[in-house]
């Protein structure tokens, strides 16, 4: 019902900045939030960032001061502007949308820092 495409992701040095974007689409009028994910190797998935609909957002501890999510409401799109990037957030990043009584997650984005 809800498709989402993440893209942006790429290979940068410690200090840079990334951004990344998730459109969404299909049966986006069921969205209640969206978010974004990573998941390291040997690591579980974790919250990165969430938005909701009331525009609130939600960052893990990690990430504060650092990264920024946004939506542009006419594209459907929400991103993840990520700076002062640390070898640490080295991750597959997924895109997450929470809609009435279920998840949907695009396929990630590979995010490689290297010091």
């Amino acid at each position: 019902q809800v498709q989402l495409v993440e893209s942006g992701g790429g290979l940068v040095q410690a200090g840079g900045s990334l951004r990344l974007s998730c459109a969404a689409s299909g049966s986006t009028s069921t969205i209640i939030v969206m978010g974004w994910y990573r998941q390291a190797p040997g690591k579980q998935r974790e919250l990165v960032a969430a938005i909701f609909g009331s525009g609130t957002t939600n960052y893990a501890d990690s990430v504060k001061g650092r990264f920024t999510i946004s939506r542009d409401n006419v594209k459907n799109t929400i991103y993840l502007q990520m700076n002062n990037l640390k070898p640490e957030d080295t991750a597959v990043y997924y895109c997450h949308s929470g809609a009435s009584g279920v998840n949907y997650w695009g396929k990630g984005t590979l995010v490689t820092i290297s010091s």
